[in-house]
């Protein structure tokens, strides 16, 4: 608990909104009461936020939301857009260091741009399992845990689909094309991070 109290600290000390939460119910409700019935939401790719069904409960409120997952391969691009300027952002990170550091790598870019610029607040979901000491540390638990784990769920023909390993692929299918690292709370964005006691998505 002191690793996350730290953590925490570092966090507010980047003017980075941070909280701990025991469970994925808890901040669940949590984030369910900061949004208002007016307000729109977009949603970047997260197992998280799909396991934890934020997206059900929102529309069953009456949210506007926007998620490419929700859609037919031909309207992802649109609601990607309206999801970049919702009001509010959900998504989770890939990796946070101990310094508070938010590591993300992404293929088309939308939901690592959404992070930082458009919505007029962003809600990052955590959980302890993709905490890493620094940011070497957290590029590789991406390319060794997350990237296989989400190349098998999309059936993508990529090596470490198979292998479990970065190959440095240029495959047209890969998920490693971008990479960034949130130092500092973006100028223009409220930025959160809810930290959970529990492992959630990969």
């Amino acid at each position: 608990m002191e690793r996350i109290k730290k953590l925490i600290n570092n966090l507010k000390g980047k003017r980075i909104d941070a909280e701990y939460f025991e469970s994925a119910e808890a901040v669940k409700a949590k984030i369910i009461s900061e949004i208002t019935k007016e307000d729109t939401v977009g949603i970047g790719g997260s197992m998280t936020i799909f396991d934890l069904k934020l997206h059900e409960e929102l529309i069953k409120a009456g949210n506007e939301v926007y998620w490419h997952w929700l859609v037919e391969p031909e309207k992802r691009g649109q609601v990607r857009q309206k999801a970049a300027t919702a009001d509010i952002y959900l998504t989770s990170t890939n990796a946070l260091t101990e310094a508070g550091e938010l590591v993300n790598i992404d293929g088309v870019g939308n939901r690592v741009a959404s992070m930082f610029y458009g919505p007029k607040k962003v809600i990052v979901i955590c959980g302890i399992n993709k905490i890493t000491t620094d940011i070497i540390s957290a590029i590789d638990r991406i390319k060794e845990k997350a990237c296989p784990s989400n190349a098998r769920r999309l059936n993508l023909k990529v090596p470490c689909a198979f292998t479990d390993l970065c190959n440095d692929c240029t495959s047209e299918e890969r998920m490693c094309n971008i990479t960034t690292i949130i130092n500092n709370k973006p100028m223009t964005v409220d930025l959160k991070v809810y930290i959970v006691g529990e492992e959630l998505g990969y």
